[in-house]
């Protein structure tokens, strides 16, 4: 069918059967793909370092190559042209891979173990049964990650799979093999940048670093996936090309799959098909496929925004060979962020002409768990999810979308994405507009929809009736609309008080956990527990005290404070039972966290809030309570601060 799309793109004979043939020998390169695993030779790294049969041989050279025609650093980064172009073939299969776990988290606070697990759930049901979210990738080093992916592997989804992300360290497989995963990513730069100025090492040394760590993971029976780091910026014929057919060797003798995940690290690729290397993304693709012998399903893109191209780069990688584009939800990253996961799954159904399984409308549904749940504030000109996207503002398109939506509508977002199509509140709205409006923009569901003839709306609409008999003539933004509805409808929403008592429990449960399941904690061990209550206080100055009581109420533990405050508490002093107590009463009832109300510590003044839980032995046998008290005041002044 391609074949058939090219003769009919050119006119002349020539050049017909200069594409036919060009495209038939396209198409059986797509055609390779994962090659079933047979039984693991041994890798000679000296072997696969002497030079081969091949257009391109690694150049060792003693300075690094900085191609500063390109990247002259006190000024704006150069694109070269060349007078031949790349045509677009696109691989028997593409797909998207998943790093909101990883390259997601180091450009916001980290997400708890139980909202990685509620992501996920909603990247498996995006990408739906036929698995267009392939894989995610996720940390593995603290206790953090490691709880995570064993709650995001209990689901048991087929996808996306669950991969690692390991540092070139050949002790990191372990963490692999203990989390039972097949595939990790591998960090290997390939830019002179890196080699030379990050790395101290030159291209003959560092490749044989990496071969050797490549060789380790085959033994582990680990599928690698190379992260080609600053590809964008690298010596392709002299480095990039040589690795990559010593990789694909490996491949070959071993049956055991190889990724290679090209990294555009600093946004520096263009979409161009006649851009050169290593900027241009169709050429570079394509030398990967062509110079380098990699299979099309066997590449990877990963994308930077510093150059506002992150999203149509991912494109041109699909389009030009390359199987999977790599994204995270609402393009968060490091920096600038990564392609945005919604906006490659807009492409891939535009591409194909149908979705594939694809349910679009669990977009809204992220969207709304985001800003609701998490907190996080995507700006409201945010294609897809903002909350203005798909909101009119100037009059004679107001006007056009009420006559007829598709006028200035971009699709049915009713259908594909749970919103309706909405015009800004004015004068004109009434009372149904500004219900429409509040539960169109809030996303409020069928349980808790407002009512057009709910009281507040009324005292709302002759709000905004009394701006424009002042002289207002413009429609309203967001930012007013929701500061008139927070001030008429305050029982739908959460208080700033209340959002930071979630934080404080959601920051004590998880230092509590962490404490409880140590083994002092565990075997009811006092001076082990109070060792550990020091450090907890010595590393959180928000909280005040902390103490453990038995299932009597009897406190067993002496009164762990803070140093500057054990003149106001005397460390041998007992507060007598303490079985009466709502902090000890309800874990007790409950076998959950208590949060309490503020209050005036006794001891210190200071405003305060108590949080307890309970604490099991290895038979999972309540055996005490732990309480801190935290001071209110101080955690609101590193509620920033603290992970």
């Amino acid at each position: 069918m391609l074949q058939y799309i090219y003769l009919k793109l050119y006119g002349d004979s020539g050049i017909k059967i200069i594409a036919f043939f060009t495209i038939f020998l396209y198409s059986k390169i797509e055609k390779e793909g994962y090659m079933p695993r047979k039984k693991k030779k041994i890798i000679n790294i000296n072997k696969l370092l002497r030079p081969e049969k091949s257009n391109f041989q690694l150049i060792n050279i003693d300075k690094p190559n900085l191609l500063r025609d390109q990247f002259p650093y006190t000024e704006v980064p150069k694109i070269k042209f060349e007078h031949s172009f790349v045509m677009p073939s696109l691989p028997k299969e593409i797909f998207i891979t998943d790093t909101t776990f990883r390259d997601g988290q180091q450009a916001r606070p980290p997400y708890s173990p139980e909202e990685i697990a509620t992501i996920f759930t909603f990247l498996h049901k995006l990408g739906g049964p036929n698995g267009i979210i392939r894989k995610s990738e996720f940390f593995l080093y603290s206790e953090k990650d490691k709880k995570a992916v064993e709650l995001c592997k209990e689901k048991d989804f087929k996808f996306p799979i669950i991969t690692g992300w390991i540092r070139a360290n050949k002790e990191d497989f372990k963490l692999v093999k203990e989390m039972g995963l097949n595939e990790t990513g591998i960090l290997t730069s390939v830019s002179d940048y890196h080699i030379f100025m990050k790395l101290k090492k030159d291209r003959k040394t560092i490749l044989k670093e990496y071969l050797s760590i490549i060789e380790t993971a085959i033994e582990n029976d680990i599928v690698p996936r190379c992260h080609f780091e600053d590809i964008t910026r690298a010596d392709i014929t002299g480095f990039v090309i040589p690795f990559a057919n010593k990789l694909m060797r490996i491949q070959e003798e071993t049956n055991i799959p190889i990724i290679i995940r090209l990294c555009d690290t600093m946004g520096y690729g263009v979409p161009f098909p006649n851009a050169s290397l290593p900027r241009g993304v169709p050429k570079l693709v394509r030398a990967m496929i062509d110079e380098a012998g990699v299979p099309p399903a066997n590449l990877e893109w990963h994308g930077h925004n510093d150059f506002h191209k992150v999203l149509i780069n991912a494109t041109a990688a699909w389009l030009h060979g390359c199987a999977a584009a790599n994204g995270t939800l609402f393009g968060f990253g490091e920096r600038t962020g990564n392609p945005p996961i919604e906006g490659l799954i807009f492409d891939y159904i535009s591409i194909l002409g149908h979705q594939n399984g694809i349910d679009t409308t669990v977009i809204t549904d992220v969207k709304n768990y985001f800003e609701q749940e998490i907190g996080v504030n995507i700006p409201p000109n945010f294609p897809f999810v903002g909350s203005e996207f798909n909101i009119t503002r100037a009059g004679i398109h107001a006007d056009g979308l009420i006559k007829n939506e598709e006028i200035y509508n971009i699709f049915d977002t009713s259908k594909l994405l749970n919103r309706p199509p909405s015009v800004a509140i004015n004068d004109k709205s009434g009372v149904a507009g500004i219900a429409h409006w509040i539960n169109s923009h809030f996303g409020f569901t069928k349980e808790n929809t407002i009512s057009k003839y709910h009281p507040g709306i009324q005292k709302i609409y002759k709000n905004i009736e009394a701006l424009y008999n002042k002289g207002r003539i413009t429609a309203l933004s967001s930012e007013e609309m929701e500061k008139i509805v927070r001030k008429f409808l305050p029982e739908f929403f959460v208080s700033e008080f209340e959002k930071i008592k979630q934080k404080a429990e959601s920051i004590a449960k998880h230092i509590i956990e962490e404490l409880v399941s140590k083994e002092v904690f565990k075997n009811l061990d006092i001076a082990g527990m109070e060792k550990e209550l020091k450090i907890l206080l010595n590393e959180n100055s928000f909280i005040q005290f902390a103490y453990v009581v038995d299932l009597e109420g009897n406190q067993i533990t002496r009164n762990i404070t803070q140093l500057y405050e054990l003149d106001k508490y005397s460390i041998n002093w007992v507060r007598g039972n303490l079985a009466d107590r709502k902090w000890f009463i309800t874990p007790i009832k409950t076998g959950t966290i208590f949060v309490s109300n503020l209050f005036n510590s006794k001891i210190t003044s200071d405003l305060c809030l108590t949080v307890s839980h309970p604490i099991w032995n290895k038979n999972d046998e309540m055996i005490a309570i732990i309480g801190l008290d935290i001071k209110f005041e101080t955690l609101l002044k590193l509620e920033d601060a603290i992970e």
